[in-house]
């Protein structure tokens, strides 16, 4: 069915019903990289949570039924996934955000669902997309399903319970890396010589309840192997940074940090906003008197933001000498990651301030001086979440 024909029909059924209908379109976005049913899984999800927040809602229904539980927990197991795949879809899930997804369904087989909505003559819409093989849910629903039920016929049934025993084995892992974390996990960073102490299982077990509780799904056990590796025992020296799942790991003083990876190339021209957009946040000019950069030394004058390129010099301090913009950095105490997205500002191609770390005194606003304070407000690090 057509996108407009399948929404026309929603729409005579939810007038049929009295119930409001609330339509949304989404993009689906690197279907190339995750695959056509994980992407628009991600796109659904986050439709859903956007509803919620403008409707300023604690809870979603969802209508997963036991075969929905099947398929899922046969799903994960052909992938090789451990007790929390296995564990599937939870009857009451919350998210990071607080958000409550609920399934009421989720113990109903679909025959039951199907026999009631047939006695009762309800009408109802069908997406042509699940009757296509192609889709990998679609083919265990319409062969291997079927089969396995011939066999055993309470098959659903019994996949369901099985993933019930999973979630417990899941919250038993779970309850050993909330110990083991205990007194490695500070501010959201992980002690990498309290994870290299740990025997290999547990030390697994930290890592993934870690990249868990950032909202970043769990890599592949060769990755998760390869992660642990660089993590657990990482060289003094060492620059460590592993891309995953849109954010990325990185090492700063002895502790594993969460953070946003590396910005795309930027270089913006300021115009006098307020507020400038970069591709990884936005730097803020506040006006201010007597601080920050002197609003009359820079006007009229070429301002442009940019990253550093290496050799930079800053003196933000009259009784300090003028150093490395890298030295300041790194007395005041700044990971690699937010040193090299941190915005520069430069007049005429000269360094005049850095975010956090100051304005130059050559271009500093002093007595009543207009100013502008700059305050620098980073992106989060983003994780492809999927519900």
């Amino acid at each position: 069915m057509h996108a407009d024909a399948w929404v026309a029909a929603c729409r005579q059924l939810a007038t049929a019903c009295g119930v409001p209908l609330d339509v949304r379109r989404v993009r689906v976005e690197d279907a190339a990289r995750l695959g056509v049913e994980a992407a628009a899984r991600v796109a659904r999800y986050a439709a859903l949570r956007g509803a919620a927040r403008e409707g300023a809602l604690d809870a979603i229904a969802l209508a997963h039924h036991a075969d929905d539980q099947a398929e899922t927990l046969l799903l994960q197991l052909v992938r090789g996934a451990g007790p929390h795949g296995l564990a599937a879809m939870g009857a009451v899930q919350r998210d990071a955000g607080g958000l409550a997804w609920l399934r009421p369904l989720l113990a109903t087989p679909r025959a039951a669902i199907e026999a009631y909505v047939a006695a009762h003559a309800i009408a109802y819409v069908d997406d042509d997309s699940n009757a296509s093989p192609r889709h990998r849910r679609n083919a265990l629903r319409q062969d291997v399903l079927p089969a396995l039920a011939r066999t055993f016929p309470a098959a659903p049934r019994a996949l369901a319970r099985a993933a019930a025993h999973q979630r417990e084995a899941a919250a038993l892992a779970d309850d050993l890396a909330a110990l083991d974390a205990r007194d490695a996990i500070r501010d959201g960073t992980l002690d990498c010589a309290a994870l290299g102490a740990l025997p290999p299982h547990r030390a697994r077990n930290l890592l993934r309840w870690f990249l868990r509780a950032h909202g970043v799904p769990a890599p592949s056990s060769a990755r998760l192997a390869a992660m642990l590796a660089q993590l657990a025992r990482p060289r003094v020296d060492a620059r460590v940074h592993l891309a995953h799942a849109g954010v990325a790991l990185g090492v700063h003083r002895g502790r594993i940090a969460v953070h946003a990876p590396p910005p795309q190339p930027f270089e913006v021209r300021w115009s006098g906003e307020r507020d400038v957009v970069l591709p990884h946040g936005a730097l803020s000019f506040e006006p201010a008197t007597g601080e920050g950069l002197e609003a009359a030394r820079i006007a009229g004058r070429a301002v442009t933001i940019a990253p550093r390129r290496g050799g930079e010099r800053l003196a933000p301090h009259a009784r300090r000498p003028r150093r490395l913009l890298a030295a300041w950095m790194q007395e005041a105490g700044m990971p690699a990651w937010e040193r090299d997205a941190l915005p520069l500002v430069f007049c005429d191609g000269a360094l005049v301030a850095a975010p956090s770390l100051g304005v130059d005194v050559d271009w500093q606003a002093r007595g009543a001086a207009p100013g502008w304070r700059l305050v620098w407000h980073p992106a989060r690090a983003r994780a492809e979440l999927h519900g």
